[in-house]
């Protein structure tokens, strides 16, 4: 550990080599075809055994390396002995090497709030192609009731989903520093997963306010188009209308918070509308510190930014406005009868 390196991006540097771990856990977990599904509060809130192991993987490392810190992560795990196997305790070493923004030169361990969502887009996990060896060195990959094609061929046209619902599964890391976002890693496990044996299955995405963000390469939308990502399996009348009133060319259905901000940064969505509660914390700290490292945006329906401390109420209350550019054309159109329906914290 470079002990002259400031806390904040040491603790990135572990956070990044922590979710390259969990990564590969959850891939693991997908690839023993067991994946101890559990209902929490109904079939769209589910929690499966790559949850659990990746929570406890990445709060016991970082809380090793950095005792003083805050971690608050979405699974209500019992207090129990984590396996040395779950265990990261690398760091990233180009993240070290990086100079640190002044504002956060000096901050210290217990300054810090992190906040852990161990498998964004679980319901897309539990329902998506599950890989398993096909033949030599290659994967096959097969959905769940309908016939399964090798690793690399080319989709279907006529499908509406052609390779699955992998690419919207995340492990989102959010750093927090006086109730702000600050920095984040998100670590998209099956990346490339449709591209072949011969690609490189994941990537980890990460960002420092004053920094950048890395691991992508930013792009916008065509001038012009308006594109709206939105949820595929939380939907309701408000957030129909609301994606009605931006006016959009064209809408995409994803799960995931934190794929959504990827395709806000890899020009695939002008926009990301959410006008209901649902989304919390965990789901938002670690997406908007990458997003807002590029000149974006994420705030409540309203436009008010959401706060990260210790002592806040976990629910996003008033639904997930983000957006690359242009938020106030978006933020100007959200009905009136949506903002009186979910007032702001």
């Amino acid at each position: 550990m470079a002990s002259g390196t400031a806390v904040v991006l040491r603790l990135l540097a572990s956070a990044y080599s922590v979710a390259e771990r969990a990564g590969t856990i959850v891939r693991r977990v997908l690839h023993s075809g067991d994946l101890g599904v559990v209902e929490k509060t109904g079939a769209n809130d589910l929690q499966t055994l790559a949850d659990r192991l990746v929570q406890k993987s990445i709060c016991a490392s970082l809380s090793r390396t950095f005792p003083k810190i805050t971690i608050i992560g979405e699974e209500d795990l019992p207090a129990e002995a984590v396996e040395e196997d779950l265990i990261e305790t690398g760091q990233y070493d180009e993240i070290l090497h990086k100079p640190c923004p002044e504002e956060y030169a000096v901050l210290k361990e217990e300054e810090l709030v992190v906040w852990v969502d161990p498998l964004d887009g679980t319901k897309e996990y539990t329902e998506g192609k599950r890989m398993k060896p096909c033949g030599g060195s290659l994967l096959c990959c097969e959905v769940t009731g309908q016939p399964g094609y090798r690793s690399g061929a080319a989709p279907d046209p006529h499908s509406s989903d052609p390779y699955g619902l992998l690419d919207h599964v995340t492990v989102l890391i959010g750093i927090a520093y006086r109730g702000k976002a600050i920095a984040g890693v998100i670590n998209q496990p099956f990346y490339n997963y449709q591209m072949g044996a011969d690609a490189t299955l994941g990537r980890t995405l990460w960002g420092l306010l004053g920094l950048g963000a890395f691991g992508f390469q930013l792009q916008e939308v065509p001038e012009g188009k308006r594109i709206v990502t939105t949820t595929r399996s939380h939907s309701n009348k408000l957030v129909t209308d609301t994606v009605q009133a931006m006016e959009p060319h064209d809408v995409i259905r994803v799960g995931g918070a934190g794929n959504k901000i990827i395709q806000l940064v890899e020009g695939k969505a002008s926009a990301y509308v959410f006008a209901s509660p649902g989304c919390k914390k965990w789901d938002t700290c670690a997406p908007e510190a990458i997003l807002h490292a590029v000149g974006g945006k994420l705030t409540d329906m309203h436009g008010n930014a959401y706060r990260y401390g210790a002592d806040v109420k976990h629910m996003n209350s008033a639904g997930v406005l983000a957006t690359l550019r242009n938020h106030q054309y978006y933020a100007s159109r959200v009905p009136q009868a949506v903002l009186q329906a979910l007032p702001s914290d």
